[in-house]
């Protein structure tokens, strides 16, 4: 039988032990299972944190069985041989987890030396623990073979000892010799069912990483987004703020200074909203840590955080946008303090980007009107300028190749919405989403 080389078990970070995908923690019929298996990965963790106590002490353990036969008065002139017997068992075994079948293969060799001699050495259960990395680490051809082996030294093991008087105390050797064929048995398959738990919590932890890896995604997708709309807006009432003011400049300069003390406001709330969002989404990662390591003289840390913009902030929003050149109104129906924050947020941002592509395409002097719209059911949402286009732009949106309406479908689609853009009969553009209030839980 060929010992080929069994691979190394790979080295892992060591840290706390694994925490279990919650789908697997809720499911009452898996909880036990998932119990047991948890507490395998937290015995895992300590063997990766200290690989060599079972290493060396199983080894040393083998050894220690073998401690009778050694102080055994009767075995004083075999002294040496039993000691040689002792280390040959056990010395192979520091190498089990790598060479599983060639430690196997030299716990054999050793057995058949120590049969034909009759000693029995209690250092001779290394024999078991090499089965039982064969059924770990080996294939399963392997270890039926390996078991075969064993079964048939049990039997040339009884015979020899029997026959030489050592089994001479027990009343039936044929059934120790049984319950020893079933003891090997059920230790080879130990070795299998461990080797299938391992397979089992590395998948556990494979998809716990997958799921932290999509969280991740999905928080670097979110502040995208509210970084996109919050800069875009911004950067869009600046620049026509900027263009104005230098209109303004040599004719009505009192004019032009309010128009830049504007814009310096806007850059102002557009940095505030920025640190307000990462604020937040750097408080979502350290709950993920120790929160004890963040510097208590900091001031941010007992810095008040604003709340995410409103459908109330609609008027200063289209405040900025009034400062920029166009005339905007907005009208609203129905009862819209009853949102709840994230759909307000929504609504806003969607707004918000309409906006911002009514300030990047249409002229200063558009006039453009929004509309928010809320009943029991739904809220519908319409932005309407009346151009006309600064220059001819090839899909302005309509395509909905651009990251600001897809951040509109996006938003939209939390709530079951959806939104249309396009060219109107006034020579501008629209822009429409209709949300559900209530939509239904997933």
């Amino acid at each position: 039988m060929t010992a080929p080389n069994a691979p190394a078990p790979a080295a892992r970070p060591v840290g706390r032990p694994p925490k279990l995908p919650e789908s697997l923690t809720s499911d009452p019929e898996q909880r036990v299972i998932v119990s047991i298996m948890s507490r395998l990965g937290t015995w895992r963790m300590a063997d990766r944190a200290h690989p060599r106590v079972r290493r060396w002490g199983v080894p040393v353990f083998c050894a220690a069985l073998g401690l009778p036969s050694l102080l055994n008065p009767a075995n004083s002139a075999s002294l040496s041989a039993e000691l040689a017997l002792t280390l040959a068992f056990t010395a192979p075994l520091l190498w089990r987890e790598r060479r599983p079948v060639l430690v196997f293969a030299l716990t054999t060799a050793v057995s058949l030396v120590a049969l034909p001699l009759g000693a029995l050495n209690g250092a001779d259960a290394a024999r078991v623990v090499a089965l039982f990395n064969v059924g770990r680490y080996g294939t399963p051809r392997q270890l039926a073979i390996a078991i075969g082996i064993t079964i048939a030294q049990l039997v040339a093991w009884a015979t020899v000892f029997s026959t030489g008087g050592q089994l001479e105390h027990v009343t039936r050797p044929e059934v120790v010799t049984f319950l020893a064929m079933a003891a090997v048995t059920a230790c080879a398959g130990l070795g299998l069912a461990g080797r299938l738990a391992n397979a089992y919590i590395a998948a556990l932890e494979k998809e716990r990483d997958q799921q932290a890896r999509l969280a991740a995604a999905q928080e670097r997708a979110r502040v995208s987004r509210e970084m996109h709309d919050i800069l875009g807006h911004t950067l869009a009432v600046i620049v026509g703020l900027a263009d104005g003011a230098a209109a303004l400049a040599d004719t009505r300069a009192q004019s032009g200074a309010d128009t830049l003390r504007i814009i310096a406001d806007s850059g102002r709330g557009a940095l505030d909203e920025l640190r307000r969002l990462l604020a937040v989404v750097g408080d979502d990662h350290d709950t993920h840590g120790d929160r004890d390591t963040k510097d208590a003289r900091d001031p941010r840390n007992d810095a008040p955080l604003a709340p995410q913009p409103g459908l109330a902030d609609l008027d200063a929003l289209l405040e900025r946008v009034r400062a920029a050149g166009p005339t905007a109104t907005l009208h609203t129906e129905g009862d819209l303090t009853g949102l709840s924050q994230g759909l307000q947020l929504a609504v806003y941002r969607i707004v918000q980007e309409a906006l911002t592509n009514t300030l990047k395409h249409a002229a200063l002097d558009t006039t453009v009107t929004v509309s928010v719209t809320a009943d029991s059911d739904q809220i519908r949402v319409t932005v309407q300028d009346t151009g006309p286009p600064r220059a001819p732009k090839a899909g302005r949106g309509g395509s909905g190749g651009g990251q600001g309406l897809v951040g509109m479908r996006e938003r939209a689609a939390l709530y079951q919405g959806e939104v249309t853009a396009g060219p109107n009969s006034h020579g501008g553009w629209t822009a429409g989403a209709c949300l559900l209030a209530h939509p239904p839980s997933s």
